[in-house]
C-alpha cells in the first residue's frame, strides 16, 4: 500500500517540467520515503504544477479545512510544496525534486540517505532529469571576468543583488550529500545565495547585502562556477558550484550530458603572448575545458561553458573572457512560466 502511493507521488513529480524520471529498482521511491510521511506522500502525489487554494485542495484530498490548512502550511514549510498568497488565499502546488524538494534536505542529509540519492543518479536519476531542454541551469559569467559594457541585463547577478531587500545563506545540498559519499574537494559547504526583492521576517542564515556581494566575490576568487535558474527574469538564488559535487555540472563532468547546463553566452580565450603555461587555469576550469599543450594554455571553446573562472584565477592575465556572437547566443526563457512550458513540450508532455 505505502509503495503505491509513493509510486503516485513520484509519477506526480515526474509529470512536473522539471521530472522526477523512474528507474528499474524503485530506489526513488526509498529516497522520497527519507522525506514524506506517508500522508505527506498522498496529499503531494495528487497535486502538479497549478496552484490551488487550500480550500479546493482539502475537498480533493479528503481532509477538513483547518486540518488541510495546517496540513498543507506545515508541508510548505519543508519546502515539500510551493506556496502563494492569492487574493488573501493561501494557494499551493507541488514542488519539483530538483530544483526545489531536493535542495531543502541538509538536516536530513545523513551517510543512508547520500547514499540512496547517489544510487537514484546512478541508476538513470541524473541523466533523466539533466537530459531536457531547456536545462534546468545556466552559467552566469564571473562577475569580475566580464566587461562591464559586454555584460548581458539577465547575467547581471550583482544588479540583482543590489536591488533586492533579503538575503540568504545556506549549505550546497551537494557538498553535503557528498562528504558522506567520499567528496573530492574541500570547497566550504556555504556559499549558496538566495535572495528576494519582497520584505520578509529574518530567518536564521538571512545575511545583509553587503555579505552577499561578499560571498559572490568569494566563489570568484576560491574558484567556483555562478549557476542559477535559467531564465532571464525572476532570479532568487545563486549557486556557486564545483565540477566534483554539484548535480547540474555532474552531469557534464561525469554522466556526458552537455546540456546538463546552459552555457553563458561568452567563451574562454587565451592571449598569444601573455601566457606562461603556469596551469592555473587548467586547475580552476570545473568542466575540463582547458589544457596545457607546450607549454601553453588552450581553451576548447566548444566545451567551455563560460563561467570565467580562468580569467579570474590568470596570474598575468592572460585569460578573456568574450562575448559570444549574437548569432551564437542562446538566450534563457524569459521566466519561469515559459521555462516550464518548454520543458514540458521538449519531455513531450505538454
Amino acid at each position: 500500500m505505502s509503495d503505491d502511493v509513493y509510486g503516485q507521488l513520484a509519477d506526480a513529480l515526474d509529470k512536473l517540467p522539471n521530472g522526477f524520471p523512474r528507474t528499474d529498482s524503485g530506489i526513488e521511491l526509498e529516497v522520497l520515503k527519507r522525506i514524506f510521511t506517508l500522508e505527506e506522500a498522498r496529499i503531494a502525489s495528487i497535486l502538479g504544477r497549478e496552484m490551488e487554494s487550500y480550500e479546493d485542495i482539502s475537498t480533493r484530498v479528503g481532509l477538513e479545512l483547518e486540518t488541510a490548512k495546517e496540513t498543507l502550511s506545515e508541508m510548505a514549510q519543508k519546502n515539500l510544496l510551493w506556496s502563494t498568497d492569492i487574493d488573501g488565499t493561501p494557494h499551493y502546488r507541488l514542488a519539483p525534486w530538483i530544483v526545489g524538494i531536493y535542495e531543502a534536505q541538509n538536516k536530513r542529509m545523513d551517510h543512508e540517505f547520500a547514499h540512496l540519492v547517489e544510487e537514484y543518479f546512478l541508476e538513470g536519476g541524473m541523466e533523466g532529469l539533466m537530459q531536457p531542454l531547456p536545462s534546468i541551469h545556466r552559467v552566469v559569467p564571473a562577475q569580475s571576468a566580464v566587461k562591464s559594457e559586454w555584460i548581458l541585463p539577465y547575467d547581471d547577478v550583482k544588479a540583482i543583488i543590489n536591488s533586492s531587500k533579503v538575503f540568504h545563506e545556506s549549505q550546497c545540498i551537494c557538498r553535503k550529500q557528498q562528504d558522506h559519499i567520499g567528496r573530492k574537494c574541500d570547497f566550504p559547504s556555504g556559499l549558496c545565495l538566495s535572495f528576494s526583492s519582497r520584505e520578509r521576517p529574518p530567518r536564521p542564515g538571512d545575511i545583509s547585502k553587503e555579505e552577499a556581494l561578499a560571498v559572490l566575490d568569494k566563489a570568484e576568487e576560491i574558484g567556483l562556477v555562478h549557476t542559477v535558474s535559467n531564465v532571464m527574469e525572476g532570479l532568487t538564488y545563486v549557486c556557486n558550484c564545483c565540477g566534483c559535487c554539484c548535480a547540474i555540472l555532474r552531469g557534464v563532468t561525469e554522466f556526458g550530458v552537455e546540456n546538463s547546463v546552459a552555457q553563458a553566452n561568452y567563451y574562454g580565450v587565451i592571449i598569444e603572448g601573455e601566457c606562461i603555461g603556469c596551469g592555473a587555469c587548467e586547475t580552476r576550469c570545473h568542466v575540463n575545458a582547458v589544457s596545457i599543450v607546450d607549454g601553453l594554455a588552450i581553451i576548447e571553446k566548444e566545451r567551455c561553458i563560460g563561467c570565467g573562472l580562468c580569467v579570474t584565477g590568470c596570474p598575468t592575465g592572460a585569460a578573456g573572457l568574450v562575448l559570444k556572437p549574437e548569432d551564437e547566443r542562446m538566450d534563457p526563457p524569459a521566466d519561469f512560466s515559459t521555462w516550464e512550458n518548454e520543458r514540458l513540450r521538449n519531455r513531450g508532455l505538454a
